[in-house]
């Protein structure tokens, strides 16, 4: 496999952490560097882990998972999404804002966005192992690497857009969750 091949793959296996990562800097009211972090380094580990289960376990785990993965997903996805939203209702936008810092990089809710936007990854490790030329060392590291970065952005993107619009940035990056589990969710049922 070519490192142009493997690099675009990353890159779309990315998009998801992307734009969870995004919609959660929204929510933040000053995204620190180390929260950045926090997102690249979850995202990152699990985009890398998923191909190599993927790879090692094969069609030991795919028929069961390709059944469920998107309702996975989408559960994750809504739950976190719903939270973010009905969490800035009821509160000032400083009480909204603080809590939410807390509650997005606590460690469960880290693994369960990680878990969400990394499923896919498990299916295309299992397709790495029917490539005869794919080092799974190298393409793993790369799908986590590209994982990392964009997240590590996306996280200080989405803040500098949301500390003008707290609230409703808040709303919008938790209606991005849901909208993301549910494009999931449809497009492996019905395409």
């Amino acid at each position: 496999m070519r490192i142009w091949e493997i690099f675009v793959i990353a890159v779309s296996l990315a998009m998801d952490a992307l734009a969870v990562s995004t919609s959660n800097g929204l929510a933040m009211k000053k995204a620190t560097a180390k929260h950045a972090f926090i997102f690249g380094l979850y995202f990152g580990i699990f985009q890398f882990m998923m191909p190599l289960i993927g790879f090692f376990g094969g069609s030991i785990f795919i028929d069961f998972i390709e059944k469920i993965d998107h309702w996975i997903a989408f559960i994750l996805l809504a739950i976190i999404g719903g939270k973010m939203i009905a969490d800035t209702f009821g509160s000032d936008e400083d009480e909204v804002i603080a809590f939410d810092e807390e509650k997005i990089l606590a460690p469960k809710n880290m693994v369960m966005l990680a878990i969400a936007t990394s499923i896919d990854a498990l299916a295309v490790g299992v397709s790495f192992a029917m490539t005869e030329d794919c080092n799974i060392w190298f393409s793993s590291a790369v799908i986590g690497a590209v994982a990392f970065v964009l997240s590590f952005m996306g996280v200080i993107a989405g803040s500098k857009i949301g500390s003008k619009f707290r609230t409703y940035a808040t709303r919008i990056g938790g209606a991005v969750l849901i909208i993301i589990g549910l494009r999931i969710l449809i497009s492996d049922l019905f395409f």
